[in-house]
């Protein structure tokens, strides 16, 4: 039952974030935010998901994963209920830092950090990536459906001819109801998903530290790239270079996470017969060099066609990476090396789109389709480099 919880907090949640990512940049537009201030509010909310990740790593344990889990729901609903209702900018910045307002589209902040350390609770080490991988699968099926809720307030607009500040009301209100829906079920969660073992906060053990450090770091630099392509600034180059709305990227990110799900059933069938770290690297190297050429599209259809096999590819590093980084360290220290792996990726996260928004507008609009794949290349070599001989416990017993 626990799983099924687990799965479904995560789905809802992943409901509410596919949405939100797709229309924050069009809703900031449409209250007269330029460029600049999408930026604030984008990474004030990937920064708020850090400090939720931070003080998840090494409080959850001791504060109760089943509360923690639910307190992610609570206050994605409050930033939600405020951006529905009030428009002052400062209140909109609070609301996205509070709310860990995720403008990634993918939910890698504080719930995702506490249910990672549960997962391995509920399965062995052989089927602990195949577990990973149907979390996921449960994430980017919501993440779909939330792209195609996406459409919600064109649909509004065009059908009930209501306003566009009502209509985006509406929407900003579906998202705290699924935010807090997910919260109220995470309360249905059994004593079982607790710590086993409490270390003193944020202990690591000597062994451990060296390989959850340089792991976090290189995960740093991924996510660093990733930040260049947020859902909402993928969404932005779209809407900006050929002129769509909600209309066409609601389906259009629809299938991206049809795509993304398909593709973390494959990597653990990979896993299993390459290992994870061949697995994280080879399926993500192509995925960046692909995105590169987006931007040389001369049309709106050949640019999604390769966005979308782009996204067969992208996350199939997704359970693979959470998989491996739990098996390598040991039971109690599996909440502190997620939270910190998924600090560094939050943190990394913030910082991109107020570099990126600038040269979108100063450099050239595709400046991020350029950057953020770089980046994730050279982070796919050092890992590489620094992880090939260091095997979760399924590799060393082959």
């Amino acid at each position: 039952m626990d799983r099924w919880i687990i799965f479904s907090c995560a789905g809802l949640r992943a409901l509410a974030i596919s949405l939100s990512s797709i229309i924050l940049t069009l809703y900031l537009s449409s209250l007269d935010f330029p460029p600049g201030q999408i930026a604030v509010v984008i990474s004030l909310g990937l920064a708020g998901c850090a400090l939720g990740t931070l003080l998840a790593s090494f409080c959850a344990d001791h504060f109760g994963r089943q509360r923690t889990v639910a307190l992610v729901g609570l206050l994605m609903a409050l930033g939600g209920v405020v951006l529905a209702f009030v428009h002052q900018h400062m209140m909109i910045y609070l609301a996205a830092f509070i709310g860990m307002l995720n403008g990634m589209g993918r939910d890698r902040g504080m719930g995702l950090t506490v249910e990672q350390a549960i997962i391995p609770q509920i399965t062995d080490d052989k089927n602990r990536t195949q577990t990973f991988a149907w979390y996921n699968v449960s994430m980017d099926v919501c993440n779909a459906a939330g792209a195609l809720l996406a459409f919600l307030p064109a649909f509004l607009r065009s059908h009930w001819f209501v306003s566009t500040p009502v209509s985006y009301q509406w929407t900003w209100g579906l998202y705290s109801l699924l935010s807090l829906a997910a919260a109220v079920l995470a309360l249905g969660l059994s004593p079982a998903v607790e710590a086993k073992t409490t270390s003193p906060v944020g202990y690591l053990s000597p062994e451990s530290k060296g390989k959850v450090f340089r792991f976090a770091a290189l995960s740093s630099l991924d996510s660093l790239g990733g930040g260049f392509l947020t859902n909402a600034l993928i969404s932005f180059w779209f809407f900006k270079r050929f002129g769509v709305d909600e209309s066409f990227l609601a389906p259009l990110f629809f299938f991206a996470r049809i795509a993304n799900s398909f593709s973390h059933l494959a990597a653990a069938w990979l896993a299993k017969r390459i290992g994870l770290i061949n697995t994280m690297v080879f399926t993500h190297l192509p995925s960046s060099l692909l995105l590169m050429t987006v931007p040389f599209m001369p049309t709106l259809w050949i640019a999604s066609v390769l966005f979308i096999i782009r996204e067969c590819l992208v996350e199939m590093d997704v359970p693979t990476r959470q998989s491996y980084i739990v098996a390598i360290v040991k039971e109690g220290e599996r909440t502190v090396a997620a939270g910190i792996t998924n600090l560094t990726r939050s943190t990394a996260w913030a910082v991109s789109p107020m570099i990126a928004a600038p040269l979108m507008g100063s450099l050239t609009l595709s400046a991020p389709l350029f950057i953020g794949p770089a980046l994730k290349v050279t982070y796919d070599i050092c890992l590489y480099y620094s992880f090939r001989h260091i095997k979760p416990p399924e590799e060393l017993k082959k």
